[in-house]
């Protein structure tokens, strides 16, 4: 009986398999093989598309704006979106329903029309920059839009709401008895935080941390409409080889996009890595 109860659920389950396979599996494999194989896919086994990337210095430059921009903007998103789950943890009623609808609003407030919004406001002649020549305001009237710190800007945007969507349920695991617990202890708030709060949350934040890595570093329609090839980033490197108006080489663009899998499959083994050693150092 019980043999056929597990029959049954795998029968259940194959329809999610058939599509994982086909959506999921079947796409990351294809990748990966297409970037081995020589250059025109033709039949063989090589490693040059590897070495172009590690060697050239535009590829490599890829490499090292899109970490500079994921990893700021997820550790300035971060600390943003944790004041931010505080303050909604800590407030009640209609204030917290307020802060959740702002929240979901603007979370979904990215892609080219996020670009187009700063373009508007600190743009070449946009309204901000113009304020700022107008009034003699140097950090306005120079603000360097088009380029990586421009785009760190822009990031940081659109991962505070992520991030702090994200870590809101984690403060309901935090009880109010534990605070109670330190002030009679002789503790304020902030070692209560320091001490216990954020511990209790290491879990929660580096998870966090973990999808705004991700979600920065794989980011294209936003770098796009405000920099185009302007700035070497992976996604625009990668895009590239697919739809070249001259030539597209999907062997090399396969490389690249391994590359930018490594990177996030990179970030979520340290994060396992450091749970891992919190538990053991813990036992």
């Amino acid at each position: 009986m019980k043999a056929l109860k597990g029959k049954t659920y795998l029968f259940a389950l194959l329809p999610f398999l058939l599509l994982a396979g086909m959506f999921e599996l079947v796409p990351i494999l294809t990748v990966v093989v297409k970037s081995f194989m020589p250059e025109g896919g033709g039949i063989g086994f090589t490693l040059e598309h590897y070495q172009s990337i590690f060697t050239k210095k535009l590829y490599r430059s890829a490499i090292g704006n899109s970490l500079i921009v994921a990893v700021f903007s997820s550790i300035i998103g971060l600390i943003i979106a944790f004041i931010g789950a505080k303050a909604a943890y800590s407030e009640s009623g209609r204030g917290k329903k307020f802060f959740m609808s702002i929240l979901n609003m603007v979370s979904n407030f990215s892609g080219v029309p996020l670009a187009f919004s700063y373009i508007i406001l600190f743009g070449n002649v946009g309204v901000m920059t113009m304020i700022g020549k107008t009034y003699g305001i140097g950090a306005l009237a120079g603000f360097p839009l088009y380029t990586v710190w421009g785009l760190l800007l822009i990031y940081v945007y659109f991962q505070v709401p992520l991030a702090t969507l994200l870590l809101i349920p984690a403060f309901d695991s935090i009880k109010k008895e534990w605070k109670e617990a330190v002030s009679l202890l002789g503790g304020d708030e902030r070692t209560f935080w320091f001490k216990v709060g954020i511990p209790v949350l290491k879990p929660s934040i580096l998870g966090t941390f973990s999808v705004l890595f991700a979600n920065a570093i794989s980011a294209y329609a936003t770098a796009y409409a405000l920099l185009m090839n302007n700035l070497s980033i992976l996604p625009i490197r990668i895009s590239e080889q697919f739809v070249g108006d001259v030539v597209q080489r999907p062997q090399f663009g396969s490389a690249l996009a391994v590359i930018l899998m490594l990177l996030m499959v990179l970030s979520i083994y340290l994060n396992e890595k450091v749970l891992h050693m919190q538990k053991g150092g813990r036992s």
